[in-house]
């Protein structure tokens, strides 16, 4: 690119003020000229601290019942978070843990044969049984020995000879009740007893969790971001009541203009500057999004081309990143070599 700068003033001839003006502004517009002609040099990305919050909600809906934390609270792994009402869960499990005792209790009775006082009662039977099956069979025998001397009719000892094989059915029923009393159910009610008794033990889990649920805890040690619901009020299930921030869990979002994407990779080392934090800190690369942001529409010309940028992310040292604060802006720049 050429410029053409202004002629100087021949020597010996004296330059009115009109023209020394018209001079200096030709000057200086040359050399604005030709500094717009060179890249200037770059000094790296503007971004912010992003937090990577943990929203803690319950999989259940219900009126809020308590909230032990509060908004900047640090709390343990497992600390108690908030409490949603549950008489209907509490209510339920009680009924599943009755079922259940039922249903086992069922399955346990078909595993065992009658009870003792019940064979007892079998077994008097039996004994009644045999002593008339036996005088059955002493009247018989004596009978035939007066029908033989002419003194009973054949009719007579026809009916005794029923009144025998009476006595001993009525024997070899009782016998068999015993034997059957002894053994357990058939196989095919067993197995049902027992599947009935299984169900229920799921029922029970599931009361226990839906229980269980409308407790919620801190699965990490962090830092209670921001609540979101007072105490009495209606939280629909799945709508976080806070969020937690846990140690470490920050990290810098940038934004690099298209021309200069194609210098970064993941794992790129990175280092981020803010207000207050001292000495810079070391990250790297950890994203590096695949399509741009502030995209114009339809198409690129050569000025539109300079809008692309593209969203990055990079992580410090869990140690590092307390120093920075979700919000905070930072100014990244390529680490030294």
């Amino acid at each position: 690119m050429r410029f053409l700068a202004p002629h100087p003033p021949r020597p010996g001839r004296l330059q009115s003020a009109p023209a020394l003006a018209t001079l200096a502004v030709s000057a200086a517009m040359a050399t604005a000229l030709l500094a717009g002609c060179s890249p200037p040099p770059a000094t790296g990305w503007s971004g912010y601290a992003e937090g990577d919050y943990v929203r803690i909600a319950a999989p259940l809906a219900g009126t809020l019942a308590a909230l032990p934390v509060q908004a900047g609270q640090a709390v343990a792994a497992g600390a108690p978070l908030f409490t949603l009402e549950a008489e209907a869960e509490q209510a339920a499990l009680a009924e599943a843990q009755a079922r259940l005792a039922a249903s086992q209790a069922q399955a346990r009775n078909t595993d065992t044969g009658r009870r003792r006082d019940e064979l007892a009662v079998t077994q008097a039977q039996r004994s009644q049984a045999q002593a008339q099956a036996a005088l059955a069979r002493s009247e018989l025998a004596r009978q035939q020995q007066l029908q033989r001397q002419g003194f009973v009719s054949p009719a007579r000892l026809d009916d005794l000879q029923a009144a025998v094989q009476q006595a001993e059915a009525r024997l070899a029923e009782l016998d068999a009740a015993l034997r059957v009393a002894a053994l357990p159910a058939r196989p095919g009610e067993r197995e049902a007893a027992h599947a009935t008794a299984g169900a229920a033990a799921q029922a029970l889990q599931q009361s226990q969790w839906r229980l269980a649920q409308k407790a919620q805890r801190a699965p990490v040690a962090a830092v209670v971001s921001d609540t979101y619901f007072r105490v009495g009020e209606w939280v629909a299930a799945g709508t976080p009541v806070l969020a937690l921030l846990p140690a470490g869990a920050v990290k810098a979002r940038f934004f690099v203009a298209q021309a200069e994407l194609p210098g970064l990779a993941l794992g790129q080392a990175v280092s981020l500057h803010c207000d207050g934090c001292g000495a810079p800190l070391a990250a790297r690369i950890t994203r590096i999004a695949t399509e741009a942001e502030y995209t114009p529409p339809v198409i690129y010309s050569n000025a539109q081309r300079a809008r692309l940028v593209f969203m990055v992310e990079a992580r410090p040292v869990p140690a590092d990143a307390a120093r920075l604060k979700p919000g905070q802006p930072l100014d990244v720049r390529r680490a030294p070599a």
